[in-house]
């Protein structure tokens, strides 16, 4: 069942399973599957984040290494 539940709060709809479905995962073998499905895509996701996160990396670097710029006086 906290499969099920977790399966129900997936930030967009389209991922969510609808109640009929819930319905049936509760009386059928179905949540196993949905949650094996589920898994995989969240794999999928977690190493496409980290490629970005090490592509990206740089822009972090470089946040913390600004020196600060004296601007011109007011005119």
């Amino acid at each position: 069942m906290i499969q099920i539940a977790l399966l129900c709060t997936h930030a967009t709809s389209e991922e969510r399973p609808t109640m009929s479905e819930v319905v049936r995962m509760l009386y059928t073998q179905l949540a196993a599957e949905r949650w094996e499905e589920w898994q995989q895509v969240e794999v999928t996701r977690r190493k496409d984040y980290e490629t970005l996160q090490r592509r990206f990396n740089w822009a972090d670097d470089s946040i913390h290494s600004l020196e600060a710029v004296e601007l011109s006086g007011g005119k």
